[in-house]
């Protein structure tokens, strides 16, 4: 068996065999289970998920949202193996038109998980049945 080499840690400043290289240095076992952690916090960088105009719609979204599902706690679909309990909000339009639609409660169907599911892994027996527009 081929024994490895020991090589100076940067943090502990000993030769020992090098665990993990995290940014150009190289650092031991018990060094890296240190270290790492607070080197991910520094090197992870926040982009914003939304623009500030998605995000507006979907604080508006939110509100609307549950108060359709107080509305309407049974699911709207029915499709086999349905649970019954709406926990989703089905947008009948997709793609392009989905944006322009996005707030319009007429164009929207309250779901179960498994019926949601199906809908978007079946989609062209979803637009024969009119789950789709």
């Amino acid at each position: 068996m081929i024994e490895k080499k020991l090589k100076l840690c940067f943090s502990c400043n000993r030769l020992k065999h090098i665990w993990k290289n995290i940014e150009g240095k190289k650092y031991c076992k018990e060094c890296c289970s240190i270290i790492q952690p607070k080197t991910l916090k520094k090197s992870l960088i926040q982009i914003p998920t939304f623009s500030s105009k998605r995000a507006k719609l979907t604080a508006v979204y939110t509100v609307i949202r549950k108060k359709f599902l107080l509305d309407h706690p049974m699911c709207q679909i029915h499709l086999n193996g349905c649970t019954q309990k709406a926990t989703d909000i089905h947008h009948m339009h997709s793609g392009k038109d989905r944006e322009q639609y996005y707030l319009d409660i007429s164009t929207w169907k309250s779901a179960c998980r498994n019926c949601h599911d199906w809908i978007h892994n079946h989609e062209k027996d979803a637009k024969e049945l009119g789950f789709l527009l």
